[in-house]
């Protein structure tokens, strides 16, 4: 009779686990939302409203809307939460205490609500970083030229060059750790989201080359690139955003930039490099790297919408394999500017996250949150 009874209650225990997943897969096959509502809405009542309100609306910035969100995303937040993959220390604890019931519940309850009227979500064309970099552009075009390919000799090109590189030598003029007066006098107002528009305009150019070196043999200077080709990669075209590509850039200007290493830039690695070099050995690398063609860095998105298409894949879609995927329209700004950073960063767990965005701005994540706050929930 114990033997049965144990029996029975495995049973029992492995069909409500069964339900529950039974209940998920529906769910997910249906988009409608499952479980026990009611259950799930003395949840929210009790544990949710104080941040996210029973009606699903975030309460502050920074805090993202559940109304209308996609129950498998919820129910995997929630799951994530507990698992300690995503940090909250409140959410943890609650989401601890919770079955997998309450879980599926509340989730359930959230998915059902009707999505939150966004006032300002008027679905207007957005000023994408690029288009705000083309103008700041302008400031630049005497020296750089129009498309950032330079003609002055000394002054090096910008089109194609990898963007979180600008971004830092830019700043480091800004801050006058490099030594030109004329470029820091430019840059003293622009603020860090300028600098990074003005960064993602140049680095989407197509690349010129400026014209052989007047001194050094490529030919030469060939094998003294093997320690730079570490970083800057094969040939001088760079691979890494932070990384600047050399190929086909000017003589002049990448010798002076060479030796400044010596005396005035700042950079452990390449100050223990160029230590060892002579004047002949520089002239010779520039002579091989001057001589190379250069190449574009990785396809650089140039407007808002065109960033939001690639993420519209997965965002907005009733493809059921997309479940667990978000909805994004009509979503906190300010939330989604702290989850996009987060999985950039690598702070949120979800490898194809991370490669999506790892080359993105934070003017490019600011501009595309901006847009999906903008427009309708649906």
């Amino acid at each position: 009779m114990k033997k049965l009874m144990i029996g029975m209650t495995l049973s029992v225990a492995i069909a409500v686990v069964m339900t529950v997943a039974g209940c998920a897969d529906k769910g997910a096959a249906t988009g409608k939302p499952v479980g026990d509502l009611a259950a799930g809405k003395t949840i929210a009542e009790r544990d949710c409203k104080g941040c996210h309100g029973v009606d699903g609306k975030g309460l502050a910035p920074g805090i993202p809307n559940l109304a209308n969100q996609r129950q498998g995303y919820l129910m995997a937040s929630l799951m994530e939460y507990k698992d300690g993959k995503r940090n909250h220390a409140a959410l943890k604890e609650l989401a601890t205490r919770m079955s997998e019931a309450d879980m599926q519940n509340v989730s359930g309850y959230f998915a059902s609500l009707p999505a939150v009227p966004n006032s300002v979500a008027v679905d207007v064309k957005h000023s994408s970083p690029y288009e705000q970099g083309k103008v700041l552009a302008e400031a630049c075009a005497k020296c750089h030229g129009e498309d950032g390919n330079s003609k002055a000799a000394g002054t090096p090109s910008l089109a194609g060059q990898q963007p979180h590189y600008l971004v830092a030598a830019i700043q480091e003029y800004h801050q006058g750790e490099r030594k030109a007066t004329m470029m820091k006098s430019m840059l003293r107002d622009s603020d860090k989201l300028e600098i990074e528009h003005l960064a993602l305009y140049f680095s989407a150019q197509t690349p010129t080359k400026r014209g052989a070196s007047a001194r050094g043999d490529a030919a030469a200077g060939e094998p003294l690139t093997a320690m730079c080709s570490g970083c800057h990669g094969a040939r001088g075209v760079s691979a890494d955003s932070h990384t600047p590509s050399l190929a086909g850039q000017d003589a002049q200007y990448l010798a002076g930039a060479v030796k400044a290493y010596r005396k005035t830039r700042q950079n452990w690695g390449m100050q223990r490099y160029v230590a060892g070099l002579s004047d002949q050995d520089i002239d010779h690398i520039v002579a091989y790297y001057a001589s190379q063609d250069p190449q574009p860095a990785g396809s650089v998105a140039t407007s808002t919408q065109e960033l939001a298409d690639k993420c519209n894949r997965c965002h907005d879609t009733e493809d059921a394999t997309a479940s667990k995927a978000p909805k994004m329209r009509g979503q906190d700004k300010d939330y989604l500017v702290m989850a996009l950073r987060a999985y950039r960063d690598d702070k949120r767990e979800s490898s194809t996250m991370h490669r999506m965005s790892v080359a993105y701005s934070n003017a490019m994540i600011e501009s595309l949150a901006a847009w999906y706050a903008s427009q309708p929930a649906k």
